[in-house]
């Protein structure tokens, strides 16, 4: 890593208020960290990045990504949410072993690099043994990733955990012991390059008790939670955040995790409790959660990001997650507006803008993903996690609104340059890292996992024709 970088007239979209839109600027990077912002920068042997013509942003965070299931990638394209839960959470998740949890969030993390996403929150909820929660915090150590490490849960059947009808017993709990070693193993501080939140069920899903446990585990352990609420028709679903309240474990820096049914009771419980959101909004609407809701979230004064969530269903990147909310938050209150026979002369309310969409994936998630105070926008200080787009590219040029070009034009193979915390992990269009052994890693892992699933859906091909 050089100690100095200095990257020069880019049009730099900073995320931070008191920067704003820079048309024409420099950032400069020391030891890590970003030191300077504005124009004419100079630093003597700082290695220098022309950046004329292309867009700095600060690298975007997914706040919710089940990364091992990166090796079984588009295995279910056409699944709604319930059919996930059957297949695969109950028939891959159980023949997970440590190598595939490696491999899966190795090669997922690397793809997040490669798409410009620098902070990753690994919801991982394949925690079938204490080696499978060693080999995914390996996988992300290797790939240089910052990310948040969201300790969750397994069993030998994750319907079961979902939905089994007996709640009772440790196996279905997050393993409070485990928890406390990889706390004390891994994350001692709070200050490294991955650090470690508590991925949890909630209301509806277990006992009481075993909901208190999970809540006091996080306390204990001074750690977030991160959960899913209110999605789909399930029963199982409804009314949890109303549940926490009843308990008494509505907690701030709560991320609450797709949110499509919220009521408006609960969104206020979520506002006035510190609490935040983290909307998949391809997931959602192709799955079947419902809507993400981004426009009650923003009456309601409540932190977004976004996520990618299952890479089995649908790209995971920022650019499609940024796509796909601005596209359906805007369709839907559109179709409010068409419903409600207004006058087409006006805009239709509540339309959500580009700018609001690139916050999320950027300030936004680091808001929801609690390390604002690190990363998330091009602020004097914080850690250097900077992506630069290809401003040339004919997909992209040319460039008339720049925050239009990121959210709207821009995709995967316009990513030029990844920094992570001052690292540059992506140059020129290529990741530094050596791809070989971790693509046969989880090509190996795709062909075992899809051999102990049985028989392959329709549509499926079979493992020899994948080799």
């Amino acid at each position: 890593m050089a100690d100095r970088i200095l990257i020069k007239n880019g049009i730099v979209l900073t995320q931070d208020a008191s920067l704003g839109e820079l048309p024409r600027a420099d950032v400069l990077v020391e030891d890590g960290r970003i030191a300077a912002v504005g124009r004419d920068l100079t630093a003597d042997d700082a290695r220098v990045i022309d950046a004329d013509g292309d867009i700095v942003i600060p690298g975007f965070i997914d706040t919710h990504r089940h990364t091992w299931e990166t090796s079984i990638r588009t295995s279910a394209p056409d699944y709604a949410l319930i059919t996930y839960f059957g297949s695969i959470l109950d028939k891959f998740a159980p023949h997970y072993r440590p190598d595939d949890v490696y491999a899966g969030n190795l090669w997922g993390a690397l793809e997040c690099l490669n798409a410009g996403i620098t902070t990753l929150v690994d919801w991982s909820h394949i925690i079938n043994t204490p080696d499978h929660a060693d080999a995914g915090i390996k996988g992300l150590q290797e790939s240089e990733i910052r990310s948040v490490y969201a300790y969750g849960f397994g069993n030998t059947s994750l319907v079961d955990w979902w939905f089994g009808p007996d709640y009772q017993g440790s196996v279905l709990t997050s393993d409070g012991p485990d928890a406390r070693r990889i706390r004390k193993q891994y994350f001692s501080s709070d200050d490294g390059l991955i650090t470690m939140s508590l991925a949890t069920r909630g209301p509806n899903f277990c006992k009481p008790e075993v909901v208190q446990h999970d809540w006091a585990l996080a306390d204990e352990l001074g750690l977030n939670i991160t959960v899913h609420v209110a999605m789909d028709r399930f029963g199982y679903t409804k009314m949890q955040v109303a549940g926490l309240r009843d308990m008494n474990l509505l907690r701030p820096n709560t991320t609450y995790i797709h949110a499509s049914h919220l009521t408006p009771e609960e969104w206020a419980l979520v506002r006035d409790s510190g609490g935040n959101v983290s909307f998949a909004p391809q997931i959602e609407v192709q799955m079947g959660h419902g809507w993400a809701p981004a426009v009650t979230a923003l009456e309601y004064g409540v932190p977004i990001g976004l996520s990618s969530d299952v890479a089995t269903t649908a790209s995971a990147d920022q650019f499609t997650q940024m796509h796909s909310i601005l596209g359906s938050e805007r369709g839907r209150k559109h179709q409010e507006a068409w419903d409600a026979d207004l006058d087409g002369l006006q805009p239709s309310p509540g339309l959500i803008t580009s700018r609001q969409v690139l916050e999320w994936a950027t300030l936004g998630g680091a808001k929801v993903a609690g390390i604002e105070d690190r990363t998330g926008s091009i602020t004097p200080g914080k850690q250097a996690d900077l992506v630069i787009i290809d401003g040339k590219a004919v997909n992209v040029a040319p460039i008339i609104d720049p925050v239009g070009a990121v959210v709207c034009a821009a995709d995967v193979s316009n990513v030029r340059t990844v920094m992570v915390a001052g690292n540059v992990v992506k140059d020129d269009f290529r990741l530094k890292a050596s791809l070989d052994a971790p693509r046969r890693a989880v090509e190996a892992s795709r062909d075992y996992l899809v051999s102990r699933f049985g028989d392959p859906d329709p549509g499926w091909l079979p493992v020899k024709a994948l080799a």
